[in-house]
């Protein structure tokens, strides 16, 4: 089950996923308040479940390494939600940054933070994941040819 590299790009996409829990990905300054305002995946409801799917989905697959045709579909499935959180997070992001815009503040500066960056290091694991699965696949196919 672990031995395959499939399960390790599983469990590095789930272990990113649920670091996007934890880190900040904008950080917003106001010119009339120094104290920075962040939003991370636990600010918005929407974006925090899409990764625990991710999460419990690529979990999930790691264990489903007898049925490699099922965990290629669902590793598919992941791959789906994780571009949907990554668009997810950047119109929430720009919701956050709307928001104070439209209360009349003026916005100092913004940034993203590292933690922005994990949903696309979810997607190249997951795509792996996935290139690794269609690969056993196809090698146990062709070894029930030769029998």
């Amino acid at each position: 089950m672990i031995q395959r590299i499939q399960s390790l790009y599983l469990l590095l996409a789930a272990g990113a996923a649920v670091g996007t829990w934890f880190l900040d990905i904008f950080k917003v300054t106001l010119s009339n308040d120094q104290v920075p305002k962040y939003f991370n995946a636990q600010s918005n409801f929407m974006v925090f479940v899409v990764y625990m799917l991710i999460v419990a989905l690529s979990l999930f697959c790691i264990f489903l390494f007898k049925n490699r045709k099922l965990q290629f579909r669902l590793t598919v499935l992941d791959i789906f939600l994780a571009i949907a959180a990554i668009a997810l997070q950047y119109l929430k992001v720009q919701d956050f940054a709307n928001a104070f815009e439209s209360t009349g503040k003026t916005i100092a500066a913004s940034t993203y933070l590292p933690g922005a960056f994990l949903p696309v290091l979810i997607l190249i694991f997951l795509i792996m994941a996935a290139r690794g699965v269609y690969k056993d696949e196809k090698l146990i196919k062709s070894l029930d040819r030769l029998r």
